[in-house]
Formats: C-alpha cells, structure tokens, sequence
C-alpha cells in the first residue's frame, strides 16, 4: 500500500440485480486485508447478483490519515451513483461493507454524508448523494476512547493530532444521526483485536436514534476473518444471516420504489 493511489475494483455479476456494494477491507487504518475482506468478500455477494467495488482506500502505511479515507470512500460512492446507469446498477441500492477499520469507515460513510462533505472541500462538484443507502459493520472500530479504542487504528486515523475533541469526533458510537443508513453489525465477544464493547455502543447509539439495525453476536470466532470459508463460516454459518439481512432491506428499498 505505501505510497498507493485510491483504487476501485469493479466485478459485476452475470445475474445481476441492480444493487451496488463498496467493500472497505481493515487493517487498522495502517495497511488493508484486501484479499479475505476485499476479494473473498466481492466473491460472496457477486453470487447473489450484487455488483462489487472493492475500493483500496489511502492508509497511514502511505502516509495518509484523515480525511483521506472519508474523502476515498465518499468518492467511491459518488462516482459508483455517478455510472449507475453505464454500471447497470440502481443509484437508489448502493451500501457499503466493511471490515475492522474498514467497519468505522463504512460508519463514517453513513454518519457523516449529510454533515462532513470532504469532496466540497476539495472543489468537486458532487450531484449525487454521499449516503449509502445501508451499511455492514463487521468487527467494527467504532470508539476512540482511551480505555476501549484499538489504539493503532486510532493513531492511523489522527495521526499526532490526537485531540480530546478529535476523539470525541471519530467516536462513532457518539456521532449517529437520525438519518443513519439501516446498519448490520457483527462481532465475538473474544475478539482479541477490537474490544466487543465498541459494537455495543453502536449498536446502542443506533437504537437510540430508531435506526433500523441488526447486532449478530457471537462468544467465539475471533477477529479478522473476513468472508473466507473458513472455521468461523463452517461454524456459524454468518453468511447466510447476512444475505437474509440484505435481501431483507432489497425488498424494503423495492417497495419503497413501487
């Protein structure tokens, strides 16, 4: 990743069904785990007809902090609506998942659309709505709160200015408008990594504001292991609550439509 432009990695399925997802790998805002959060995870939802962006986002590893990643990810989401029509995709069905870091990122996306456009500030004209019209958070960093951040996404992500407004500002679980995406969020309660607390404040903040929302909680299983068919899959099967969940919030957003 050092010294790396923002990428996007389009696959469209052949049975595609007109719903767009940006995926945003973790990696504690230091470098990303692109192929079993990014690729593996493209792989899964491109079999259930969801066009995939896996976007590789700027990290600190290439000397990036913010707003470079809320500045990547809100590009993506711009240009993703921007090509709807040459995508084959509806401007009106695109989400974004993501992973770990990638987790707080995705819930930047959703929290701060309406009141933190990074694009206007660099002069570009956005015409589209930066508000993904839901948003997965798998393992997420949600705090920047001393006792319960993971401290090396926290540094990655502020850099030396590391602020007691700057915290409170990047803690997500204190940042959820009543305009927040429908949300889906996984985590184990041993996870080593992120403490499970971060996603219990969300979850919480989420409920707080009627935000529609799914906590899927797991006493094992860890962190970091992205939709690989791995233990955790063949275990728990989370998959396919996933899949329940989107199609779930399809056949909202189609009846909304009709």
């Amino acid at each position: 990743m050092k010294n790396c432009d923002s990428v996007m990695f389009m696959s469209r399925p052949e049975n595609a069904n007109g719903a767009a997802l940006i995926i945003c790998p973790g990696g504690s805002y230091h470098h990303l785990g692109m192929y079993n959060e990014g690729h593996c995870t493209a792989k899964r939802f491109n079999a259930l007809g969801v066009t995939t962006f896996v976007l590789r986002y700027r990290v600190a590893q290439g000397g990036s902090h913010h707003p470079a990643q809320l500045e990547d990810i809100q590009r993506a989401i711009q240009l993703v609506r921007e090509n709807a029509r040459d995508y084959g995709i509806d401007p009106g069905r695109v989400g974004a998942i993501g992973f770990s870091a990638g987790g707080h990122l995705v819930t930047m996306a959703g929290a701060f659309a309406e009141s933190g456009n990074e694009l206007a500030k660099l002069g570009i004209d956005v015409r589209v709505s930066l508000r993904p019209d839901f948003v997965m958070a798998i393992y997420p960093v949600v705090s920047m709160r001393d006792d319960i951040a993971n401290k090396w996404s926290r540094k990655s992500l502020l850099g030396k200015n590391m602020s007691e407004e700057r915290k409170e500002r990047f803690s997500m679980e204190k940042q959820i408008p009543s305009t927040m995406p429908p949300t889906y969020i996984l985590a184990c309660r041993d996870d080593p990594v992120v403490k499970f607390e971060n996603s219990r404040l969300l979850y919480a903040a989420l409920k707080a504001k009627n935000i529609p929302c799914r906590f899927a909680q797991y006493e094992t299983g860890g962190h970091g292991f992205g939709m690989l068919d791995g233990a955790f899959m063949k275990k728990t099967h989370w998959n396919e609550d996933i899949e329940a969940w989107l199609k779930d919030r399809m056949a909202s957003f189609e009846s909304i439509s009709q």
